[in-house]
């Protein structure tokens, strides 16, 4: 993990709406890991378009359904026919086994996931069916706690610095992109408070103005 306290500040003195929202948000404090670089993604794959407890219930079966322990074996050791028995479709059923025999031939090397950076990482990852460069920088930022990720094409990023900046419209990826240069290193940081900026709109805490 990098240096927390000095990434915060790097995000603060970059910018004064951010350090608003940090004053009012608190620590950063990212949900975390799994543990598990392959079952984070298995994950991943299940819980794309699903509402928390549909997706949790699908996500207990599929665990049972393939014996109990989330690997690349025991998923290609298990029918498709028994996935789907799970509730995953077809979709998501061949999504599963895609990333399973990517883990297993190298394709993805979840074992050398140090020694790759970040656009090495989503290169591979983008390469399985069902995964694009959204759930890879989520993968990124919350499993492998990278300090460097900045999705811009996430919805509540940019909603977060749209409301952070109180801007008339919503920020578009192409800005928000050139807008993260002044995080760097650190723009995981500033994504994470971001989303917290969301929160803080929806009444957890008044969002701070400019003065």
């Amino acid at each position: 993990m990098f240096d927390v306290q000095a990434a915060v500040a790097v995000v603060g003195n970059a910018d004064p709406a951010m350090a608003r929202v940090i004053a009012q948000a608190g620590p950063f404090e990212p949900r975390p890991a799994q543990g598990d670089p392959f079952a984070a993604l298995a994950r991943a794959i299940l819980y794309q378009q699903l509402a928390g407890r549909a997706a949790a219930a699908i996500h207990a079966r599929f665990v049972e359904a393939i014996g109990g322990q989330v690997t690349a074996q025991a998923i290609l050791e298990t029918p498709l026919e028994a996935l789907r028995g799970a509730g995953l479709s077809g979709a998501k059923a061949a999504a599963i086994a895609d990333l399973a025999t990517k883990a297993s031939d190298g394709t993805v090397p979840l074992a050398e996931l140090d020694q790759l950076d970040d656009e090495d990482i989503i290169t591979r990852l983008s390469t399985v069916r069902g995964i694009g460069r959204w759930t890879a920088e989520m993968f990124l930022l919350f499993e492998l706690g990278r300090p460097d990720v900045w999705p811009v094409d996430d919805y509540g990023v940019r909603n977060g610095w749209t409301i952070a900046h109180q801007l008339p419209e919503m920020i578009a990826p192409r800005a928000l992109k050139q807008e993260g240069e002044r995080f760097r290193p650190y723009r995981s940081v500033a994504a994470w408070y971001c989303w917290r900026a969301v929160s803080l709109s929806r009444g957890e805490m008044a969002l701070p103005t400019a003065s």
